[in-house]
């Protein structure tokens, strides 16, 4: 593998560029963190990667080298030029100009897997750390057809994303991607492995999605309504922010479901379990 650090210099000097600080990039130079990213991924000679914010393609060079297809999606034009210019010779490449957020995923994982005789496909991304979690969250709740997720982001952020419901880094996403995926961390990286440098530490996680949801729910929209409601005043007890956020008609249907599902009155949110959320959403619903 050759030195990235030399060869990102040398593209941006050659085009002219500068880390846009308001599309959050950073630029990755650490070669380990590259091989660890493409060996995490895992990809195999019949699977098409979506890589989310290719940047100047240090990773998307040694994706097209694995995949039958890599589909890149950037938003930036300075880097579109940048792309095309490095792999438009490649006939695994493909180059779309949008934004992550607004583009049809599922349309495109179904035409590929039609017409290209795709095997699985596969997440790859740095990204942006301002909008991960939107970003996370599409992949996870449009039910795409795609087999993992391995993405660079924020430590702090990647932390909850992977923790197990009740541990200690538990917030309200922890559930959505603990119902959807088995997760785990692949490596931190420093804040000197990019130019220019982060304030904060990264972290390369990989979510593989699950064949079946974590738990059975009749009401996985009010599971997970439930649980944001819960997290929205996470310092309260689960009881009182049920209840002020109306989830409870009243501390008396509260209590009385507590009981019945034999949870302590003063548990906070971040103490339970997904079945625990999955039984309050069910105890609801079937008390009204």
């Amino acid at each position: 593998m050759e030195n990235i650090l030399e060869e990102t210099k040398s593209i941006m000097k050659k085009y002219g560029i500068r880390a846009n600080k308001s599309l959050g990039q950073n630029f990755l130079i650490s070669n380990e963190v590259v091989e660890k990213i493409i060996n995490a991924s895992d990809i195999k000679e019949n699977d098409m990667v979506i890589e989310i914010g290719p940047g100047l393609g240090t990773l998307t060079r040694f994706l097209l080298q694995k995949a039958k297809k890599v589909l890149c999606v950037e938003l930036d034009k300075k880097m579109i030029k940048i792309l095309n210019d490095r792999f438009s010779d490649y006939n695994n490449f493909e180059l779309i100009n949008e934004d992550i957020l607004k583009v049809n995923l599922k349309k495109i994982i179904e035409d590929n897997k039609k017409t290209e005789q795709i095997a699985n496909v596969k997440i790859v991304a740095n990204l942006p750390y301002y909008i991960t979690t939107p970003i996370i969250m599409k992949l996870l709740e449009e039910k795409l057809d795609i087999e993992s997720i391995t993405v660079m982001i924020q430590k702090e952020v990647a932390d909850r994303l992977i923790e197990i419901p009740g541990g200690k880094n538990t917030g309200a996403i922890t559930y959505t991607v603990y119902y959807y995926c088995e997760s785990e961390k692949i490596i931190e990286v420093p804040n000197n492995s990019f130019i220019p440098e982060p304030d904060v530490t990264s972290e390369v996680i990989k979510m593989n999605l699950r064949k079946e949801p974590a738990v059975k729910t009749q009401e996985p929209k009010i599971m997970f309504m439930i649980i944001k409601s819960a997290f929205m005043q996470r310092r309260k007890t689960l009881l009182n922010a049920l209840t002020n956020t109306k989830v409870f008609i009243n501390k008396n249907e509260g209590l009385n479901i507590l009981k019945k599902l034999n949870l302590n009155e003063n548990i906070r949110a971040e103490e339970l379990s997904i079945q625990d959320f999955a039984n309050i959403a069910k105890a609801i619903t079937s008390n009204r």
